[in-house]
């Protein structure tokens, strides 16, 4: 395997989940990623990382390696993992269960998202109830999924594991009443895997 580029950066936001799922990533590889603070928001672009990523949106990696930025956090997670080839089965049922468990983790980070820009960004007389609950449902059905595939989890460490406990800890942070520990299985499936290192490591500061 070739080595891993030398000079990794990645415009960052302490609270996002996605970007977390990148550094949880090359955590687990052993790769160090350089931080850089950033204004990511959804109504005000960050111009500094809209020069790199026409979405204006974390993460966005800088390597030096690249004259171009990558983006999103599937990609970069990808990458860092190219030369490893540890986090992404390449072949088979294996990679096709890891890539749809880390797809429905990030359908629910991205609904779970949306909830909270409802919640404080739009003007409370302006927001949509309905709207909002589909979002939800989306949230409840995902963990409901998740609850049956974590008898399954075992010791597994790929992109879906992980991809799945990114977003069981952004729901944590954001909407702790969520309940979500009732799947009994699930909670003691994370329980276990959110004490590893890499967890550790990257943990949201309290919201």
């Amino acid at each position: 395997m070739s080595s891993s580029p030398s000079t990794l950066q990645v415009y960052f936001s302490p609270y996002s989940p996605f970007v977390r799922k990148v550094l949880v990533c090359a955590a687990e590889l052993g790769i160090i990623v350089e931080r850089l603070a950033s204004n990511a928001n959804p109504v005000v672009r960050d111009a500094t990382i809209v020069a790199h990523n026409p979405l204006g949106q974390v993460p966005t990696l800088l390597a030096d390696e690249h004259d171009d930025a990558l983006y999103d956090s599937r990609v970069i997670c990808e990458y860092l993992d190219a030369p490893h080839g540890k986090l992404f089965p390449v072949a088979g049922h294996l990679r096709w269960r890891a890539l749809r468990e880390q797809a429905l983790a990030d359908g629910v980070i991205g609904a779970a998202v949306l909830m909270r820009y409802e919640l404080v960004i739009r003007p409370e007389d302006r927001r949509y109830t309905p709207w909002f609950d589909g979002q939800h449902e989306k949230v409840v059905s995902g963990l409901d999924q998740f609850a049956e595939w974590a008898p399954e989890f075992g010791e597994r460490v790929d992109i879906g594991t992980i991809s799945v406990a990114c977003a069981l800890a952004y729901l944590d942070l954001r909407f702790p009443n969520e309940g979500w520990r009732s799947r009994s299985a699930l909670a003691d499936w994370y329980a276990h895997f959110s004490a590893r290192a890499s967890m550790q490591a990257t943990r949201h500061p309290e919201a």
